[in-house]
């Protein structure tokens, strides 16, 4: 038996950039699921990161004191050239982002080569779907306690068995996410442990993955 209440997705999106709920809608549907906390990241470079931002820290509050699910107001840096990554994170934590993630390398996207040692190197708080996440900065994202993602977004869960080696061999600190776009995205717990099992992943470390995703939301909240 999985308990979803300590389900977090540190990765989703609203209609503030490609997903299709407003973010009221999408906190609500995540925790109708049994969700306890929600990230929302939407997709952002120098034209709409302010807005973006500005935004969702708007309404973060108002969701979490109104329903039962903690959201917290985030954004994904995406196709960025990764000279500018660091700026960009540093601009989203100043304009109110708790929490950064960068698009990392995934084999679906013509995503810039050195976009995730970019993102390791800026401190952020998720490299996402980093594709064939190198031993190099495996090891770099270990040093330096970033966090990647086993998704269970199509496409870029293709490499979701390379990111798991890598993680347990590197000791990487890891979350599941769903890169949620629409509703249809909105998996059970019990699906997300067996697509974390079917990536290679061991029930000792889904279990770490748990333990783990809770005191980064404690700590991204600020609690």
């Amino acid at each position: 038996m999985v308990n979803n209440k300590i389900m977090i997705n540190f990765h989703s999106h609203s209609i503030f950039s490609d997903g299709d709920l407003i973010p009221f809608e999408l906190a609500r549907r995540h925790e109708v699921q049994g969700y306890s906390g929600l990230v929302i990241t939407d997709h952002a470079d120098f034209s709409n990161i302010d807005d973006v931002v500005k935004a969702l820290a708007r309404v973060a509050g108002r969701i979490s004191s109104s329903l039962d699910i903690k959201v917290i107001p985030g954004v994904e840096l995406t196709h960025v050239s990764p000279e500018y990554i660091r700026e960009l994170t540093v601009r989203a934590r100043k304009k109110g982002a708790r929490f950064v993630s960068v698009h990392g390398e995934t084999l679906v996207e013509p995503v810039k080569e050195g976009t995730n040692r970019a993102a390791i190197e800026a401190g952020v708080d998720l490299l996402a779907h980093p594709g064939m996440l190198s031993d190099f900065d495996a090891r770099l994202a270990a040093e330096k306690k970033i966090t990647v993602e086993i998704t269970s977004r199509k496409g870029h869960c293709y490499t979701n068995g390379h990111v798991m080696k890598q993680a347990l061999k590197y000791s990487l600190d890891m979350v599941f996410s769903t890169d949620c776009h629409s509703p249809s995205d909105i998996i059970s717990a019990s699906m997300a442990k067996n697509i974390f099992l079917g990536s290679g992943g061991t029930a000792i470390a889904w279990d770490r993955l748990l333990e783990f995703s809770v005191k980064k939301l404690k700590k991204i909240s600020g609690r």
